[in-house]
């Protein structure tokens, strides 16, 4: 706080740009600044800071190098005057002093107590006597803190650990409240940034070389370490920079009397691998020394420890080892043995053994050894990828272990066994590893009974409900509390995983056990209650049993037989499903395409199911989720329909179909060739005719690909073409159905026909032009014969596409001319509308006169008796004596006579109709009033 009184020359009112005159003496202006320094109101210490360039000097200036005990009373008093910390712009001179007290520590020891007197001081945070500070002297700042790593290259273990306690009181602990005046200390976030951004980390894993044989400071670097390295990515990738990963796995079995060294070397360990790269950490382990030194450490602490903290350090020696086999599948578990002790270890409850190693080791129902029995079964499960893995895991019997928990659970427990809960998420952890071991394992899935275990845990699944309700713990059990559901989609998932294998002696295992009819009851009473409650789960349990059936009758007809009419309902049933469901995000669209996958293993090939299917409309239902299915469905439904018109049966149903606006099959096989063309970039025309008759069936992506030379094992692009798209399915479809006389076919329809008709021709010609293109590519002049033959073939090409393009230029213009045709039709229509109009005119206007002027009625009849005269074929019949006259005398109408006559009265609207005099009231008539104009 400061007060300042300013005394200045008064000026002209009236001319401010007048200057003083020289007549009126001037008066100096008198500054008074009073600080809070002068009124006492600083608060906190006042630092009184040394010359540090003459304590710098002194000690490298050739003249005082020598005096010693002048360094020692100058060093001795820095200290005293930085009590709160060192200033940001002393740093440099503090360090330069620091590093020559270094050099000269190992001939004169009397350094040693100075140098840790400065270093208690850099524990705390820097002084600044300007905000600016910060970024003025960051980079110094920076250098300052990387000198102190450079430091633990001083050859006492005082100034190690005085170094190490510095660095995490500086980067860790908040500071004390550092009231100095006219400075501030930088923030804790300032200190961690500024350690960040120096290499101080990758210096001190550098150090550690250094300390081997020094136990003591080396816990104390890997304290630093630690902190260093908790939730700081930057930290961590400098560390992994210095290979820590390494340095520290290779030494984890060090002689550590208290154990310190394995708990914080896994701590710095488990802090790489979470916040610095992991590939790059897990790459620096994977080797012999490192996967031994885990696999040693792991086994003490399993057979050693007895504490709650050994075991949590056992499983996080498990938790890494487990990333390394996942991220390097193929590090040396095997080599060092690791495998063949994990495995022992996962199975020793479940298969007795006389190992050493486990005779006296016993898993208690507590929280740490139920997650190192998971543990276990992951790291051999992830292990499995590895080929050379798998007899290992044969050998130990890891799937009869596994296959023990494949059973109906119970609601109580052994006082020594895992609890209910417990035992759900082993026993769903394990069905999930199954589902991965058991295809690499069909020799020991066999052995075990796998598919009777399987059966008998679906059957109790399906059963009485309310004896058992899950628990739905952990990621295994979801959608499982207070049901069996959670067992039962591991219970599939597990058989998919079997089925998926194809082996035929697990296939016949399962038919023979009845799988396919107990599958089949179960989807019925899917279909049989409301699905608007399914939800995810429940849509994958029935997608997996639809994938099981569909593997288990494929290519079998007697296994068809067996899914029989009961499956065929099931699958027309779920043919009905709404399309708004295909995009509710439940995975009905995964649904519907495992009901075809289905109908074309399990129906399609067997005559009895597959004319029951067309008795239950299967085509129909097919075609109608053709119709209304994404585009991404349609080629396995049109691959299904394909295989199914192989029964003659088929064809009159796929004729007789009709869709929206009475769409025909013919035409929707139509829409579908067009759409599939237009995505593909085929070149048409606007009325879908062939745009270029020397491409009449490439795409844009073929064509930007052009031809090129392959050998003759690698199928062209024209070859490949056939079976990327759906036009081969839809021609064969024609093919079955024929190409004439197709019902509810537009014009455009028939234009796009007479392509599909034509296109194994194209295609034909296709792969000639390739082959005409691969020989000139290579420069290879066939023969005289055959050049002419690819002569012939060429024209021959051209010649049939002009074809094809004359055709459908004929059944355009004759369209064009139908419709004008019609519309000259329409126009002599509107036509006799007006003429008829006209003579109702003409009509009506006559009638008037004629009932109007007696004359004009007389000539009429006239005109109507000669007309009536001229109509007979002859009258000389009227000159007998006997004639009869047809007409009555002196009759003044023009209508002919007869019994009754229709006469054209006022119409009831003005006169109110019989009753419109009728009083109700009195039952009379009204009397008539007149009303004057």
């Amino acid at each position: 706080m400061a007060t300042e009184t300013q005394f200045a020359p008064r000026v002209s009112s009236q001319n401010p740009t007048q200057t003083l005159t020289t007549s009126k003496p001037r008066i100096p202006i008198v500054s008074h600044t009073i600080t809070d320094d002068d009124l006492g109101i600083l608060q906190g210490a006042k630092l009184q800071p040394m010359n540090l360039t003459r304590v710098a000097k002194l000690m490298t200036d050739p003249h005082s190098s020598m005096l010693y005990d002048r360094h020692i009373h100058a060093l001795r008093k820095l200290p005293k005057h930085y009590k709160q910390g060192f200033l940001m712009k002393d740093l440099v001179l503090v360090v330069k002093i620091l590093n020559v007290c270094a050099d000269r520590l190992e001939e004169q020891p009397m350094y040693t107590e100075p140098m840790c007197s400065i270093l208690d001081i850099c524990r705390l945070p820097f002084l600044k006597e300007k905000t600016s500070d910060e970024t003025s002297y960051e980079r110094i700042a920076i250098e300052s803190v990387s000198q102190l790593g450079y430091l633990m290259r001083v050859p006492s273990n005082d100034i190690r650990k005085k170094i190490c306690a510095a660095l995490i009181s500086f980067y860790c602990e908040t500071p004390p409240p550092q009231v100095v005046q006219k400075h501030k200390a930088n923030s804790l976030s300032y200190n961690q940034r500024i350690v960040e951004s120096s290499d101080l980390s990758e210096t001190l894993v550098k150090s550690l070389a250094l300390l081997e044989n020094d136990l003591d400071v080396r816990l104390e670097v890997l304290k630093v370490l630690q902190q260093f390295s908790k939730r700081s990515a930057k930290n961590c990738d400098q560390m992994l920079c210095a290979d820590a990963a390494s340095r520290l796995c290779c030494r984890l079995m060090d002689p550590d009397p208290s154990g310190e060294l394995l708990f914080r070397s896994v701590d710095v360990l488990w802090n790489l691998l979470e916040y610095g790269q992991k590939e790059n950490a897990i790459e620096q382990i994977n080797d012999m020394t490192c996967i031994s030194q885990l696999r040693d450490a792991f086994i003490q602490q399993l057979t050693q420890g007895y504490s709650h903290y050994d075991r949590q350090l056992r499983n996080d020696l498990l938790i890494i080892a487990s990333l390394i086999a996942q991220v390097c599948p193929q590090a040396p578990f095997v080599e060092t043995g690791f495998v063949r002790q994990l495995t022992l270890f996962a199975t020793f409850q479940e298969v007795k053994s006389h190992s050493a190693l486990v005779r006296h080791l016993k898993l208690m129902t507590s929280h740490e050894d139920f997650e190192l029995k998971k543990l276990l079964i992951n790291i051999l499960t992830v292990l499995s990828k590895d080929p050379c893995v798998v007899p290992l895991l044969s050998e130990g019997r890891l799937l009869l272990a596994l296959f023990s928990y494949v059973r109906p659970n119970e609601n109580t427990s052994l006082p020594r066994d895992w609890t209910p809960a417990q035992f759900e998420e082993l026993q769903l952890c394990a069905m999930a590893s199954l589902a991965t071991l058991v295809p690499f394992m069909v020799e020991d899935y066999m052995m075990c009974q796998g598919s009777t275990r399987l059966l008998l845990l679906m059957e109790w699944c399906t059963g009485e409900k309310g004896k058992f309700n899950g628990y739905g713990n952990a990621f295994h059990g979801a959608g499982g509390r207070g049901n069996k559901r959670a067992q039962m989609r591991h219970c599939l998932r597990l058989m998919r995983s079997a089925v998926s294998t194809g082996r035929e002696v697990v296939l016949q295992d399962l038919v023979d056990q009845g799988a396919i009819s107990e599958i089949n009851t179960i989807l019925r009473g899917y279909t049989e209650n409301d699905s608007s409650t399914e939800d995810a789960i429940d849509v994958e349990m029935q997608c997996d049993m639809l994938y099981i059936l569909s593997t288990l009758c494929d290519g079998d007809m007697h296994r068809k037989e067996l899914f029989s009419h009961e499956g065929v309902d099931i699958v027309c049933k779920y043919l009905k499903t709404n399309p708004v469901k295909l995009s509710s995000g439940l995975g009905h669209h995964k649904l519907v395409l495992a009901t075809v996958d289905c109908i074309w293993c399990a129906i399609v090939g067997c005559y009895v199911t597959e004319d029951y299917f067309l008795e239950k409309e299967g085509v129909f239902l097919l075609i109608d989720l053709l119709e209304v299915c994404p585009t991404n469905m349609h080629n396995l439904i049109l691959g299904c329909l394909l295989d199914l018109t192989e029964n003659p049966k088929a064809i009159p149903h796929i004729n007789a179909w009709r869709g929206k606006d009475d769409m025909s099959a013919a035409h929707l096989f139509c829409d579908i060739w067009r759409s599939e063309e237009r995505e593909m970039g085929v070149q048409r025309d606007q009325q879908g005719a062939i745009a270029d008759t020397s491409l009449p069936l490439t795409g844009q992506l073929q064509a930007n690909q052009g031809v090129i030379p392959l050998p003759a094992s690698c199928p062209s692009q024209a070859i490949v073409d056939v079976s990327e798209n759906m036009r081969a399915k839809l021609y064969a479809l024609f093919c079955k159905i024929g190409f004439m006389h197709l019902p509810g076919l537009t014009v455009e329809d028939y234009v796009t026909l007479a392509i599909i008709e034509k296109y194994m021709d194209f295609k034909l010609g296709e792969v000639w032009s390739e082959v005409i293109t691969e020989l000139d590519a290579e420069g290879i002049r066939p023969v005289t014969p055959d050049q002419e033959a690819i002569e012939t073939i060429s024209r021959a090409i051209v010649d049939r596409a002009d074809s094809v393009v004359g055709t459908q230029k004929d059944m355009l213009l004759s369209q064009q001319h139908q419709s004008l045709m019609e519309e000259q039709e329409h126009y002599a229509e509107i036509r006799e509308n007006h003429r008829q109009k006209e003579k109702a005119i003409n009509d009506f206007a006559d009638f008037v006169a004629r009932t109007s002027n007696y004359s004009l009625l007389k000539a009429a009849r006239e005109r109507q008796e000669l007309s009536v005269d001229a109509s007979r074929v002859q009258n000389r019949y009227q000159d007998a004596e006997t004639f009869h006259e047809l007409d009555l005398a002196n009759l003044n109408t023009t209508a002919f006579s007869g019994r009754q006559i229709m006469i054209d009265s006022t119409p009831v609207e003005l006169t109110g109709g019989p009753l419109a005099k009728y009083d109700s009231k009195k039952g009379t008539l009204k009397s008539r009033t007149f009303q004057m104009a």
